[in-house]
């Protein structure tokens, strides 16, 4: 009997768990469903207006001084004195002198020349009383007529006023030499590098130094060919009046000085003759006045040669044209619109300007009415004909979303429709 029973009690437990696994499955209550209500994104969107937009073209360059010279001295000697403005980084006036050449020589020089001059006036004297005594002995002979060149000793007044002028132009040209012994500044600027100290020994050929005029600055700012068909460059051919001419663009430069950043305004006063064959884009060059800030309310860091600035030069006036923001623009030029059933639809656009963060598409033309509502939400896969909620210009549309329903639906099943219940939400359907 013990053993019957250790081998029919395993088995009687099995028969009765896989009996009630078999009732419990069929019994089981049936799933509580629901109807999935269709999904409704809300969006932000914005209605198409007309505008205008100023267009400015974004480039970069580097500061040049417009003019540069090479400092030469036009006579020889030693240097005998240096001012203190010719060193390296001082500022100098125009006509200022920057450096004295030993005078000794060109005194001397200049002394002797007006001596010569005294002795040739003497001798141009004697030869006009000599002249005129040979006129006087011609008539004397009692003979006729006027007397030749030779006799008169017309060649010989002639030699003799030549000197003269020869000697008053040496001594113009020593005076000239002695006054070039002062150095005088061709502009107001500053040294860029001193090569020259007292004590040496200099001829018309050294290098005294380098310096640049602070009058105005120079950039050299490239744009590309899409560039060009937006600004109005300064193109004048020889012969031309430039007066009549309008002046080139306006230009912003900013760039970093420290920690700090500055600005200042210059404007394209001409063009380069070629387009560059490396970059094939077009140079241009923009003029910055007063780049130091000395004239009386002008404020901030000077303009240093060699920085390198962000420009921003002014281009075309665009008229009746749609700015989007760069997110409602998809890959591909396209962008969503939202009918008056808040429904989508894609549709291709053609911008004729574009930056970082914004596109320009002319308002006719282009695909895009005035009036139109643009979705400015990006869609990861935007349907023709799925529904959205739009919130135009901060405005949300009081609709009611399709079937009537609430966002749950009706239910189906033991909870749903039936006799032994309904949803007790106010919608009609039972909230999970």
């Amino acid at each position: 009997m013990k053993l019957l029973f250790r081998i029919l009690a395993p088995l009687a437990i099995v028969a009765g768990a896989v009996f009630l696994a078999r009732h419990f499955v069929l019994t089981k209550p049936e799933p509580h469903t629901f109807d999935v209500p269709p999904q409704i994104t809300k969006v932000d969107a914005t209605r198409m207006k007309p505008q205008s937009y100023q267009v400015f073209l974004d480039t970069q360059g580097t500061v040049r001084p417009r003019t540069t010279s090479v400092l030469i001295p036009e006579v020889s000697g030693r240097i005998v004195e240096i001012s203190r403005h010719f060193r390296d980084g001082a500022f100098f006036e125009e006509g200022e002198t920057l450096l004295k050449v030993d005078r000794l020589d060109y005194e001397t020089a200049l002394i002797v020349a007006e001596g010569e001059v005294a002795e040739a006036t003497t001798a141009l004297a004697e030869e006009e009383v000599r002249a005129n005594q040979a006129v006087e002995n011609w008539r004397r002979l009692g003979k006729s007529g006027q007397p030749n060149d030779l006799a008169s000793r017309k060649p010989q007044l002639e030699l003799a006023r030549a000197n003269v002028r020869a000697d008053e132009a040496r001594v113009i040209q020593a005076k000239r030499d002695l006054e070039r012994t002062d150095v005088k500044a061709p502009f107001s600027g500053r040294i860029i590098e001193q090569n020259v100290d007292v004590g040496q020994v200099v001829s018309s050929s050294t290098q005294l130094g380098r310096a640049f005029a602070t009058d105005v600055m120079e950039v050299r700012l490239p744009l590309t060919n899409q560039q060009l068909s937006f600004v109005d460059l300064p193109e004048t051919f020889r012969g031309e009046d430039e007066s009549g001419i309008p002046k080139g663009p306006e230009v912003m430069l900013s760039g970093g000085i420290g920690r700090s950043t500055s600005q200042w305004t210059g404007r394209i006063v001409r063009v380069d003759s070629a387009i560059d064959e490396m970059s094939r884009q077009l140079f241009v060059v923009a003029e910055v006045e007063d780049p130091y800030r000395r004239k009386e309310g002008s404020e901030g860091v000077p303009l240093k040669i060699g920085l390198f600035v962000d420009a921003l030069v002014k281009g075309e006036l665009l008229q009746d044209v749609f700015v989007l923001p760069r997110q409602a623009v998809r890959v591909g030029g396209e962008v969503i619109l939202i009918d008056e059933n808040n429904q989508i639809r894609r549709q291709k656009v053609e911008p004729i300007w574009s930056e970082e963060d914004l596109v320009v598409i002319p308002a006719e033309g282009a695909g895009l009415s005035a009036g139109d509502v643009l979705c400015l939400t990006p869609l990861a896969f935007p349907a023709n004909g799925a529904n959205v909620l739009p919130t135009i210009d901060g405005i949300t549309p009081d609709i009611e979303q399709p079937g009537g329903q609430g966002p749950m639906g009706r239910g189906k099943g033991k909870f749903g429709k039936g006799s032994k219940g309904k949803a007790k939400s106010d919608s009609g359907s039972e909230k999970s």
